[in-house]
């Protein structure tokens, strides 16, 4: 084999790190998730932290769901974060207390909670919980988490759901599939082989005294994954709670579509490239399984990604092939992306059904191939700073 054949095996066996780990956690996940069981004991004092900007339009729907699961002494704070429309004004007539925020300067989520924190430490509740403001609540959700989080003394994330608007396309669904993938599949199964989970923005609930070890003034464009990292490494990886349910909606316009999806993934991959080998070298000097496992979590690229690049290396490599550079790398290509396929079509037969069929499962190479230009980005125009997403058509 050629030094091109061994570079070219090596790099398939690097990529075949997180098409293994992606197997191993759609595998876990296959058997169906064990029924709600609610704690017998009272949940906790909380209060629910609800970052807005802009958000007029939906932030009423989502406080009248949050106000059904309320008890006594529990809070709801909204921080109507640099707002030109009136979210401070329908959030105080739907009985929460508002927090209002100017600052054009330190934008983005993370300075808004960092506001709602620091407002709430005159009389901090047991455990703070964090929705967005274009989400609904299923039921029990809030005690569900709380309790959770309160009994382990663990930040823990809901499951939290994305669909698609009424009368989506083919893109749409395949979008929705990626994310019951990535939030839902992906969780369920590290949670069973004890892997952490990442946070994921909203539905997240913290004991107070956890978020001593996070600093929330960040204008990450990720920083639900950033404060779950920062959580692991302080001692107290985020838990996953497949019974609690957090929901939203894509956005109606293509627009908001393509703004929310640079973000998370821009978001994503640069934490992937920074923390990953910290957690690597952290989880072997302490000795802790946790920080390695969320280090294997986070090293999971998005799911056309994976696909799309699995897919080139098999190209690239039966190429190097033809050309006299050794087959090895060909063989081994070929076996991650047969461990990747086999992956996606597990979870999509187990759950994605119901998101897309068959046939439009087809055209997932497409999708991947159509976010091309996304990724190259990535290495030209990186986005950095905090965009909010239009949710309008």
């Amino acid at each position: 084999m050629s030094w091109v054949g061994i570079l070219l095996f090596a790099a398939a066996a690097v990529l075949a790190v997180p098409a293994l780990v992606l197997l191993v956690q759609v595998l876990a996940a296959l058997p169906s998730p064990p029924r709600a069981r609610d704690s017998a004991d009272a949940r906790p004092r909380v209060a629910v932290l609800v970052p807005a900007h802009d958000e007029a339009a939906v932030i009423a729907e989502t406080l009248n769901g949050i106000s059904l699961q309320l008890g006594p002494g529990d809070r709801v704070v909204v921080v109507a974060d640099n707002c030109s429309d009136d979210t401070a004004g329908i959030a105080s007539r739907c009985g929460a207390e508002v927090l209002v925020r100017n600052d054009s300067r330190l934008r983005g989520k993370g300075y808004a909670l960092d506001h709602g924190v620091r407002a709430l430490q005159a009389a901090p509740p047991e455990v703070l919980v964090v929705v967005d403001a274009d989400c609904q609540l299923g039921p029990g959700t809030i005690a569900r988490i709380a309790t959770m989080s309160r009994d382990t003394g663990r930040p823990v994330q809901a499951l939290y759901l994305m669909r698609s608007p009424p009368g989506s396309g083919v893109g749409r669904k395949l979008a929705e599939l990626a994310w019951q993938v990535k939030n839902f599949v992906r969780p369920l199964g590290g949670s069973r082989i004890g892997m952490p989970c990442q946070l994921m923005g909203s539905g997240m609930a913290f004991p107070w005294a956890s978020l001593g070890a996070v600093r929330l003034a960040t204008g990450h464009i990720a920083e639900d994954v950033l404060f779950g990292i920062a959580l692991a490494k302080a001692g107290t990886p985020p838990l996953f709670c497949v019974d609690a349910l957090v929901e939203s909606q894509f956005p109606q316009s293509e627009t908001g579509v393509q703004s929310q999806r640079k973000r998370w993934v821009h978001g994503n991959l640069a934490l992937l490239r920074a923390e990953v080998p910290g957690l690597l070298r952290a989880g072997v000097a302490r000795r802790d399984p946790r920080l390695f496992a969320m280090a294997l979590d986070l090293a999971v690229p998005p799911l056309a990604m994976l696909v799309m690049t699995a897919g080139a290396f098999v190209c690239v490599t039966a190429v190097a092939g033809y050309a006299g550079a050794g087959w090895g790398g060909f063989g081994l290509a070929a076996g991650v992306l047969a461990i990747v396929v086999a992956a996606v079509l597990a979870a999509w037969a187990r759950y994605g059904r119901g998101i897309v069929s068959g046939w439009q499962l087809a055209f997932a190479p497409v999708y991947a191939v159509k976010k091309v230009p996304l990724y190259l980005s990535f290495l030209t125009r990186r986005q950095t700073d905090w965009v909010r997403t239009r949710r309008d058509g």
